[in-house]
């Protein structure tokens, strides 16, 4: 209880004193507008997490980038969205947030099932690691605006697989739920929906979600959280069970906040 008031106090006095500027928060609008399209209670609610979502976390930036209050914002703004309605207390388990200028090369390592260490590189626009810190890269973030027609958006992707973390798990496609037929509901429909991807990959056709999402379950709900969120008409049109099991879920539907996007 005290810990819970002592919480409130200090969110009150973030709100009060570091709220991000008017100025900025309009700019952000027009730059995402799978932000904009929230009503203005939303939009407000929004703007209250991304004031307190910076209060908490710490930026690192890499290469020369150097942090402004736009690419804070930009990044906060992307990363509340996913917990709109469900709240900050999900990111409560890291605190570091590194960006870079652009994409960067990893060197993985791994060994397979007859003990052969294989060496290889890994070129990634982000990654989110268990407790922590979220690497993302700033040309990706900056064009999220853009690249929404095509379901992509490596914040919400990156930020889901948080959620997915929060039970102190590795990820395994399942967030945080109310008990265990809830869990077995989630995975019922999400496994359908990824062999779903596969299948179609398989037989050679070009579903919308991205290719990346049949890698693994765990891949496979980061990368169709982005569509839901970005490109929601084009999510639901190709799997609707998937959409309603995230609308539940999230406690969000983007498809009727969103204008559908002609198509070519």
């Amino acid at each position: 209880m005290i810990a819970r008031w002592w919480r409130r106090r200090r969110e009150a006095r973030t709100l009060r004193t570091r709220a991000v500027p008017s100025a900025l928060w309009q700019l952000t609008l027009q730059r995402y507008p799978f932000l904009a399209a929230l009503d203005d209670a939303g939009r407000e609610r929004l703007r209250a997490l991304v004031s307190l979502f910076l209060a908490d976390k710490e930026f690192t930036t890499v290469g020369g980038l150097e942090l402004s209050d736009e690419i804070a914002v930009a990044i906060a703004a992307q990363a509340c969205l996913p917990v709109l309605e469900l709240g900050l207390a999900a990111y409560d388990g890291f605190v570091g947030i590194v960006v870079h200028a652009d994409e960067v090369v990893a060197q993985r390592e791994h060994l397979d099932e007859d003990g052969i260490l294989h060496r290889y590189e890994e070129v990634l626009t982000g990654e989110a690691m268990e407790g922590g810190p979220v690497m993302l890269s700033w040309h990706d973030v900056a064009e999220a605006g853009v690249t929404a027609e095509r379901g992509y958006n490596v914040v919400i992707h990156e930020f889901v697989h948080v959620l997915d973390m929060a039970d102190g798990l590795p990820a395994d496609g399942v967030p945080v739920l109310a008990g265990r037929a809830a869990r077995t509901h989630w995975l019922q429909v999400l496994e359908a929906a990824y062999q779903r991807l596969c299948r179609e990959l398989d037989a050679g056709r070009k579903p919308f979600l991205d290719p990346y999402g049949a890698e693994a379950i765990e891949e496979f709900f980061p990368v169709a959280a982005e569509a839901f969120f970005v490109a929601p008409h084009a999510l639901r049109d190709e799997q609707p069970a998937l959409y309603e099991l995230f609308r539940e879920y999230f406690r969000q539907d983007p498809a009727a906040r969103l204008v559908p996007q002609p198509g070519p």
